[in-house]
């Protein structure tokens, strides 16, 4: 039998490929929903949430209608880019206004709806957040949107706007995350409350890097790529992301200067749980066919179990966000019920509606009546029959009426659909105040991670229960089948994260002398994804999480860490150069490169420059200004730094650019990303309707739609969805040598 198995040929890659696209056929000749299609009613929802009240009667008809109706988009701008002020001028300037009225020059009745159709969100800071009045459906299939398109397209892709749900920002925003803190991520996929959390520690923007970094954590393998490639926008040295079950992450420890180990324990957590995500039921329709009371009693367990070791990970007089995108209480209020009864006086609820001004909310409700799948209510645990105690558990139950006011759920906030047309949230901010009961009686901090699977009413077994429970009874199947979770969960292995030793290596040191660099630079910041001597991509991280990987990387997956900073060049003409500057990393290291490789460049050159951003079309030397010329007349092929600065008086929010460039024999050009050549063309005020791209005229020039839409990105789908296979390829062979 098992000489059989080890002679069974294995399947070529061709055959793997044949085996994938006949699953895809299958897949695309089955019926599926079509969201146009769906009828959004479902009567258990409507009995269920008028039980329970979260709707004050009058709103109720309001409360439906708005979630019948599509989501409108909203975007944010970057806020820790220093053209953020620029590009704000654009958005709120004649060229966004053109974008979005373009189609109402003939119409004259739609002329007023156009005045209205883009608004400032009041609760978000300085003015950088903004929905429109369209669907993602209008934006895509509307000829007469294919520039503001584009525009989302250019500016997302080059990390300076954020496509986001506006109930999603709150979050991080109620956080309150400084520059200094370490914060931890626990549900972090797709990623855009990760990338606001980034922002928000860059939001000082200085000479040096803050102090303060991301932990960014998601279960599923798949989702963590998504992660990789939001936080990637920002390129920042600030973050890493980790693979593991958020209930049970384990300790992480750091090394202090004498060599000691120390537990690590975060200023800040968001536990941004999983859910039945009813709320979010104008963006994903199909839950409206779907939607059960069961969803979200199942979830509750893993929730609680969540946020209790989020809790654990806190360091004293830290808080912790923790929010779901469901409207039920059984996710919300009882989970944090059950947790305040267990952490006693260690942790309380922190009302944070000031950092929000202008949003509206609800508070939180204190009572609330469970129900089993067939939509049967009960007032206490005592009530539940049998045959619905594995679902209806006996801690889901609201506090007794005398009791209820000491828990504070007033100070939550549950942002309902048609308060401000937007989806359904749930936040609430936990402070904890002193080291929890269980941290007391063992004498140390989160002692072990167990304590989080422990506790009743958990229905979910653990991967590691259930295993024993196999092998004790010696049932191969089951235990074949944990395995399968288990390699499902686990996913690709990664790559080792390599750290340059110290200063003496030979790498480093034509580095250092070619670019000029500092003795600020720590080079043991510098890492490499592989072991061998070919170092093709090198990366730059902060200190802090050297530090993390280092001291962590044995006990949990590390994904992705670092930004790219030095490319190996593969033009043999240039031996000087043989390390070219990454686009990624420059502003990370840019302040200790010596001015030697540094190109003052004019506002006319620059354009050009962008313009012409092809290799084969780069622009002569010859043809920029004299004094650029001059410049670069004795400047040493390879690498550079082109910096344009506005002259004062010029703008009120003075410009300043400093882009990676490389001097040629006869040329000079930008090497910068497309979507970034568009950004700053655009800033310059220059011409980019070269770049703009209308895909109905392709269309009717012949080109599927199903090629034209490609191009679309996904962020603002905050439930994350399926990452598609070769995204997730490129990602991973991005980080291979």
């Amino acid at each position: 039998m098992g000489k059989g198995r080890k002679n069974k040929p294995k399947k070529n890659f061709a055959e793997k490929r044949r085996e994938k696209q006949k699953k895809k056929d299958e897949w695309d000749n089955t019926p599926h929903h079509n969201y146009a299609d769906i009828i959004r009613e479902n009567k258990e929802f409507e009995d269920y949430y008028k039980t329970q009240k979260i709707v004050p009667e009058e709103q109720w008809d309001s409360f439906m209608n708005t979630m019948k109706k599509n989501l409108p988009v909203a975007f944010r701008l970057t806020g820790s880019k220093v053209e953020a002020k620029k590009l704000l001028e654009t958005i709120k300037g004649d060229f966004f206004k053109e974008i979005l009225n373009a189609h109402m020059e003939d119409n004259s009745e739609t002329s007023e709806e156009g005045k209205d159709i883009l608004h400032c969100l009041p609760f978000y800071p300085d003015g950088l957040a903004w929905q429109l009045q369209l669907t993602r459906k209008d934006i895509r299939r509307s000829e007469a949107y294919f520039r503001l398109h584009n525009f989302l397209i250019v500016e997302t892709g080059s990390g300076n706007i954020s496509r986001q749900e506006v109930v999603s920002m709150v979050p991080p925003l109620v956080l309150d995350v400084k520059p200094s803190h370490k914060v931890l991520d626990m549900c972090a996929a797709p990623g855009s409350k990760t990338v606001q959390l980034i922002e928000m520690l860059h939001a000082e923007e200085g000479s040096t890097l803050p102090e303060g970094f991301v932990i960014a954590n998601d279960l599923d393998n798949n989702r963590c790529y998504m992660l990789v490639h939001q936080a990637k926008r920002l390129n920042s040295p600030i973050i890493l992301i980790t693979n593991h079950d958020a209930s049970v992450l384990p300790n992480f420890t750091v090394t202090k200067p004498d060599g000691t180990k120390d537990e690590l324990k975060f200023d800040r957590v968001l536990a941004d749980v999983p859910c039945s995500g009813d709320g979010t039921m104008r963006k994903n329709p199909d839950i409206w066919c779907k939607w059960s009371p069961a969803n979200g009693n199942n979830l509750h367990g893993i929730q609680y179990r969540i946020a209790r070791r989020g809790l654990e990970l806190l360091a004293v007089g830290g808080r912790m966000v923790y929010s779901t995108c469901s409207l039920n209480p059984i996710e919300n209020e009882a989970v944090l019920h059950r947790l305040l009864l267990e952490t006693q006086d260690s942790v309380q609820l922190v009302d944070c509606k000031d950092l929000v001004p202008g949003l509206v909310c609800d508070p939180g409700v204190s009572h609330w009546l469970p129900a089993s799948k067939n939509l049967q209510y009960y007032e206490s645990w005592e009530d539940v029959p049998e045959q619905w105690q594995t679902q209806v558990r006996p801690k889901m139950f609201p506090p007794k009426p005398e009791d209820a006011a000491k828990f504070h759920f007033e100070r939550c906030m549950r942002i309902l659909p048609h308060h401000q047309d937007t989806g359904g949230f749930f936040v609430a901010v936990l402070e904890k105040v002193k080291p929890l009961p269980w941290e007391r009686e063992s004498g140390k901090n989160n002692e072990t991670t167990q304590s989080s699977n422990s506790g009743e009413g958990n229905n979910e077994v653990s991967l590691e229960e259930e295993a024993a429970k196999d092998t004790e009874g010696k049932d191969r199947n089951k235990v074949r089948e944990f395995r399968r979770k288990r390699r499902r969960i686990i996913g690709y292995r990664e790559d080792p994260f390599v750290f340059f030793k110290d200063d003496k290596e030979d790498v480093w040191l034509f580095i250092k002398k070619f670019y000029d660099i500092s003795d600020g630079l720590d080079p043991r910041c510098l890492l490499v994804r592989c072991f061998n001597r070919n170092k093709k991509n090198i990366y730059y991280t902060s200190p802090e999480i050297r530090n993390i990987v280092l001291s962590n990387e044995d006990k949990i997956k590390l994904i992705n860490t670092g930004v790219k900073t030095f490319v190996r060049s593969v033009n043999k003409k240039y031996p000087e150069g043989p390390y070219r500057l990454a686009w990624e990393g420059l502003q990370s290291i840019i302040r200790y490169i010596g001015d030697g490789r540094k190109v003052r460049i004019s506002k006319d050159d620059l354009i050009m420059v962008l313009q012409n951003n092809d290799p084969q079309a780069s622009p002569e030397i010859v043809k920029l200004k004299s004094e650029t010329q001059e410049r670069l007349k004795n400047f040493a092929i390879g690498s550079c730094i082109l910096v344009y600065e506005e002259e004062e008086g010029e703008s009120e929010n003075r410009l300043k650019l400093q882009l990676v460039g490389w001097r040629g024999t006869m040329s000079l050009r930008a090497y910068v990303p497309v979507h970034d050549a568009v950004h700053y063309l655009r800033l310059l005020g220059a011409d980019c309707s070269k770049f703009e791209t209308n895909k109905f005229q392709k269309n009717r020039k012949g080109a599927t739609v199903k090629e034209l839409d490609n191009d679309e990105v996904a962020n603002d789908n905050e439930t994350g969805g399926n990452s598609k296979e070769d995204d997730k390829t490129q990602i991973s062979n991005e980080s291979k040598e």
